[in-house]
């Protein structure tokens, strides 16, 4: 029986270690889509400490699974114990290593694709989640107003790159037509896709 409870534990060490992990009303948000859903399968593209897969965990389907995807060993470690600690081994995957290295090789259908990593990437990300998400599924990116930078005109030179990427990251999900998106102002920004053809 996994002990949700512990999530709080999570969040708590999340939160004072400044890991970046989901913001409560993105979480609140994607719940929402999650328990209409009800998804069998869940893609996750940044695993950090294992909090929001944890959270999404709660809203699978009997014999789902979510597959979620992390570079940094200690990250990958500290992830595999609070999974543990939840007790829900049997529910998530955790994959180690660079995302764009593993993502051509997962051929099976996702009905939720989450990005989380690194900001830079997100087109590229993108283009992987459109093939892996099922018809009718979401595909869910996380930070793309990167603390607000995104929708001002301010930005210092090291953010610089990460920021006009994000932009064109925006204009391409909402652009698409084989999608339908929308860009939702909650938390640091999230867009929200369905796959329509």
């Amino acid at each position: 029986m996994p002990n949700y409870e512990y999530l709080k534990d999570i969040e708590k060490y999340g939160r004072e270690n400044k890991i970046p992990i989901l913001l409560d009303d993105t979480l609140e948000y994607i719940s929402k889509i999650l328990e209409e859903v009800k998804p069998k399968r869940i893609l996750e593209v940044g695993t950090a400490i294992g909090f929001s897969a944890l959270c999404f965990s709660k809203y699978l389907s009997e014999g789902g699974r979510i597959d979620t995807i992390e570079i940094e060993s200690l990250r990958v470690e500290q992830a595999l114990e609070n999974i543990e600690k939840v007790g829900v081994q049997d529910k998530i995957r955790v994959l180690e290593g660079d995302a764009l290295e593993i993502l051509p090789y997962l051929t099976e259908e996702y009905d939720v694709v989450f990005i989380d990593a690194a900001k830079g990437k997100y087109l590229e990300f993108f283009e992987h989640a459109l093939r892996l998400c099922k018809k009718g599924g979401y595909i869910i990116a996380d930070n793309v107003l990167y603390k607000g930078m995104v929708q001002s005109d301010y930005n210092k030179h090291k953010q610089r790159t990460a920021v006009n990427k994000l932009r064109a990251f925006i204009d391409m999900v909402l652009e698409n037509e084989n999608l339908e998106s929308k860009l939702i102002d909650i938390g640091d920004g999230i867009t929200v896709s369905k796959k329509m053809r």
